[in-house]
């Protein structure tokens, strides 16, 4: 059973910064694909930031020039650096794992961010 553990979310000004942290149990994270989503109340859940097994990174315009995804495969851990937080990036955060067709969700971690 794959488990993903978000942590990292918390209240912050805007303009300020936090780095969320996913951690994934099981042997297949380096050949996965690892994403970031985010729900804000009353709304779908978005898309936000993807990095293939490779390194690859692609952002939703929302967040380029803002966030960066990046990997640990020796620590089994996705990232997500989130500068210049905008009152709009309040949301809970979801980690998700792509492998051999299946997709796993994290539980999420809420991100809080003041104007």
């Amino acid at each position: 059973q794959v488990q993903l553990v978000e942590s990292g979310g918390g209240l912050v000004q805007a303009g300020g910064s936090l780095r969320l942290s996913c951690v994934a149990s099981g042997s297949t994270f380096s050949i996965s694909a690892m994403a970031w989503h985010r729900q804000a109340p009353g709304k779908q859940r978005e898309w936000v930031a993807v990095i293939s097994s490779g390194g690859s990174t692609n952002y939703a315009d929302s967040v380029k020039e803002r966030f960066t995804i990046s990997r640990d495969n020796a620590k089994n851990t996705v990232y997500l650096q989130m500068n210049s937080l905008k009152p709009e990036d309040t949301a809970v955060y979801y980690c998700k794992k792509v492998v051999g067709g299946k997709v796993y969700w994290g539980q999420g971690t809420q991100v809080t961010v003041s104007s």
